[in-house]
């Protein structure tokens, strides 16, 4: 009988691996506490910024490169600014979550200049708050201050998730102001492509006012567990025995910890928004009908004809690409990019594969979209609310001065520019 076969053997191996599994158990419990020490230390959000701007619980965030260490030479800083509009759901230093995984970051270090939106957690007197007041009350006064301070009558804008979403509906009701619309897993399309998410708020199974009549707004613990159940194995187990497993890595446990502290940071949803949201996006599919009105307005999405940019997890889960994808089948832009990449809806935001091969990319296409030099050589800047898009169209037809505005009607400048009448009769009236 072999040696390798020798039931002696096999118990001495039983022997030995168990002893070395005990010493593991051993090793690794001896450094658990000081890990659960370092996990509930952990800091995010880091990069130095001050508030610009408040309105009830909203902060609008400015991002200051140069505290945080960043230099940029004076000819690589973008003069249009990106403002970020987060979800109003989770907090939004997921994208500020440490330094070498913070979209700002990588923003700031290509040139622009970067705002975002800090919704804050709604009151319950903050129940009745619609889309029309987070969409044109809200995101609208944010886009005018960062409009101001830059100077700039269009900026650019990056959405992300819901976020992505009412940036959209911004877009659309106001075109004039934007000038190239990032979305980053933004739900748009829901025609049974919205997986998950979508059959789960199916209207046959789901009415969502039952949930805000019994709360008022949306309780964060109950849209946590949500999503969590999704994905529960890897959501309850899976994560949970890597962590064992490398709890003697001590960035590792770092990076679990900044994630589980982002994870159980979730904020309430304003109740009548959540049912709107719910209804009109993902039981009707109204915006990707075209059929979406907010405060009786319609929110026309043939408007959407500046340059659009979709950042897409190819394993996501919250938001398929389905449910992003056909958008740009159903607006006029000509200038439509699609950047999809292996990873999940929040690797999006802080893969570290997607910080070295995603992100130099996307602030690329901002800065490639960013015409600033032609418009502040034409002299039509100099009329008030003529941004990038709508001299591009002027020059496109001939129109390169502001004496050039007056061999024409305010009805023939819309039609040229694709702008209402009303705004071409304003450009009119500064002349």
């Amino acid at each position: 009988m072999s040696s390798n076969n020798s039931p002696f053997a096999a118990a001495l191996d039983w022997q030995r691996k168990s002893l070395e599994a005990m010493t593991e158990t051993v090793e690794k419990s001896s450094v658990a506490d000081e890990r659960l020490e370092l996990m509930e230390s952990v800091e995010v959000g880091q990069t130095p910024s001050e508030v610009v701007y408040e309105e009830n619980k909203l902060e609008l965030l400015h991002y200051d490169a140069e505290t945080a260490g960043i230099e940029v030479a004076e000819e690589d800083r973008e003069a249009v600014p990106i403002l970020i509009v987060y979800a109003l759901i989770n907090r939004p230093y997921i994208l500020d979550l440490q330094e070498e995984r913070s979209v700002v970051r990588r923003l700031l270090e290509a040139g622009h200049d970067v705002y975002l939106i800090d919704w804050n957690e709604p009151s319950r007197l903050d129940q009745h708050l619609t889309l029309d007041d987070y969409v044109n009350r809200y995101i609208g006064n944010c886009v005018d201050v960062v409009r101001e301070r830059s100077g700039q009558d269009a900026i650019n804008l990056l959405g992300y998730c819901m976020g992505g979403t009412m940036s959209v509906m911004y877009t659309a009701l106001h075109r004039e102001k934007v000038n190239a619309l990032g979305l980053m897993a933004a739900g748009l399309c829901f025609d049974r492509t919205g997986g998950v998410l979508e059959e789960w708020g199916a209207g046959e199974y789901y009415s969502p006012s039952d949930v805000t009549e019994t709360f008022g707004n949306v309780p964060a613990e109950m849209l946590d567990v949500g999503f969590a159940l999704m994905d529960p194995v890897e959501n309850y187990v899976s994560k949970y025995i890597r962590f064992a497993e490398n709890i003697e890595n001590e960035s590792f446990v770092e990076n679990f910890g900044r994630m589980e502290k982002w994870l159980g940071d979730g904020i309430d949803v304003a109740g009548e928004t959540y049912v709107q949201f719910l209804e009109d996006i993902y039981q009707d599919n109204k915006l990707c009908k075209n059929e979406l009105e907010l405060n009786g307005k319609h929110v026309d999405i043939e408007n959407i004809d500046m340059p659009v940019l979709q950042l897409m997890g190819e394993y996501d889960h919250l938001v398929p690409t389905d449910a992003s994808k056909p958008f740009n089948d159903v607006i006029p832009s000509d200038d439509t990019t699609i950047m999809e990449f292996s990873t999940g809806h929040i690797g999006l935001s802080v893969s570290s594969s997607t910080h070295a091969e995603l992100w130099p990319d996307v602030a690329e296409w901002y800065s490639e979209r960013n015409h600033t030099d032609e418009v502040e050589d034409d002299e039509t800047a100099t009329v008030s609310g003529i941004g990038p898009t709508y001299a591009d169209r002027l020059q496109d037809a001939g129109i390169e001065t502001v004496e050039d505005l007056t061999d024409y009607d305010a009805a023939e400048l819309a039609e040229i520019t694709n702008a209402s009448p009303s705004e071409a009769q304003d450009w009119l009236d500064q002349v």
